[in-house]
């Protein structure tokens, strides 16, 4: 299968992907080909020493397997390859597959695109999503790069080819945990500002940690990878320490990011903390207006309820009626009612004050 008609099949309105391909050959010419058909990028390589071939496709369960055959990969299995978790370390002997993530992120939204990288003999295939160009910047670079592993065997090319990769790679990735801090912060200032809904800071903070743990598993699916080559046992990856200790510089920086991604995480954890320290100032505040105000009311009920009384007991048969025509009546509710609401009010305050000392 052609691989200009794989495309065509999967997509007629895309347009066609960007790829190319560095060639070394063994008296130290280097020769770039761009946007050609991939057929020739194959021809071109039986002559070269070392040749590094890009392109993009528009699915990967479709057109991932036809291109590594049409590329002469037959014992990598290809579905294998593309169904890993973020990650797959494939290896053959005589071929080498593996599978990187690389990850896109627009503001809460992290998207994580597979990078294949397929090895064998004096060929690096790496394949990608059209919707990233991740290794472009590296490509324009190349040439210079390529003239100076000229001299290095064929493993040791291999080895820095895929150390090169896999750096740029990373890199780019790395980029976007200044994004994360970005918004991170953005949503640690919303939280002193007293017109900003509290409900909605939480969300953002709780979407942003989730995208904070994808982003931490992306990283530890590359370390994986990278530690399974930095020991060099793969046939096609060179047993140069000084080579194999490049890639072990590698690990290290992903580690020292997962550090500080696992320290974003803390600080996310933090607000959320803080998001319900407010939350609960809030319910105290509202019951302490509650008790207030009952306090009020018991104030109120009792100045009323006396008085009340008294005048139920005049006006029903027990008195004949007769007390409410007494000229101390009056003056009875009255000094009922003032005492009343003064013991009632004293009583309140004495409840208050003891419940403030506890």
């Amino acid at each position: 299968m052609k691989m200009q008609s794989i495309r065509e099949n999967s997509t007629l309105s895309m347009p066609i992907p960007l790829s190319f391909c560095i060639l070394l050959y063994p008296d130290g010419r280097i020769e770039r080909l761009v946007d050609q058909p991939v057929e020739d990028y194959f021809t071109a390589i039986r002559e070269a020493s070392i040749a590094w071939i890009d392109c993009s496709i528009c699915d990967d369960e479709k057109e991932m397997e036809p291109l590594a055959q049409l590329a002469g990969f037959t014992k990598v299995p290809i579905p294998k390859l593309t169904h890993g978790f973020y990650s797959a370390y494939e290896d053959y002997d005589t071929e080498l597959g593996i599978m990187l993530p690389s990850v896109t992120v627009k503001g809460e939204k992290m998207t994580v695109h597979p990078l294949f990288i397929l090895i064998r003999d004096n060929l690096v295939l790496t394949i990608h999503s059209d919707k990233i160009n991740r290794l472009l910047r590296f490509s324009r670079y190349a040439q210079p790069f390529f003239k100076r592993i000229a001299a290095e065997n064929t493993p040791d090319k291999i080895t820095l080819a895929l150390e090169r990769i896999i750096d740029e790679n990373n890199d780019r990735n790395f980029e976007y945990l200044r994004e994360i801090e970005m918004h991170g912060d953005a949503i640690s200032k919303s939280l002193i500002e007293e017109k900003v809904a509290k409900k909605r800071v939480a969300q953002d903070i709780y979407h942003m940690k989730h995208v904070l743990i994808d982003y931490l598993n992306v990283l530890w699916a590359t370390k994986d990878v990278v530690d399974s080559l930095r020991y060099g046992d793969a046939d096609l990856i060179t047993n140069d320490e000084k080579l194999l200790g490049r890639i072990g510089i590698l690990s290290d920086n992903i580690d020292r990011h997962i550090e500080l991604s696992e320290q974003m995480s803390n600080v996310l954890s933090s607000g959320l903390e803080v998001m319900q320290s407010i939350y609960n100032n809030q319910l105290q505040t509202m019951n302490n207006r509650f008790a207030l105000v009952t306090a009020y009311l018991t104030v109120l009920g009792t100045a009323a309820l006396v008085p009340n009384t008294i005048a139920t007991i005049a006006g029903s048969g027990v008195m004949d009626g007769t007390m409410g025509a007494q000229w101390w009546y009056i003056p009875l509710l009255v000094a009922s009612t003032v005492i009343a609401t003064l013991a009632s009010l004293l009583w309140v305050l004495h409840v208050w004050n003891k419940r403030e000392e506890d």
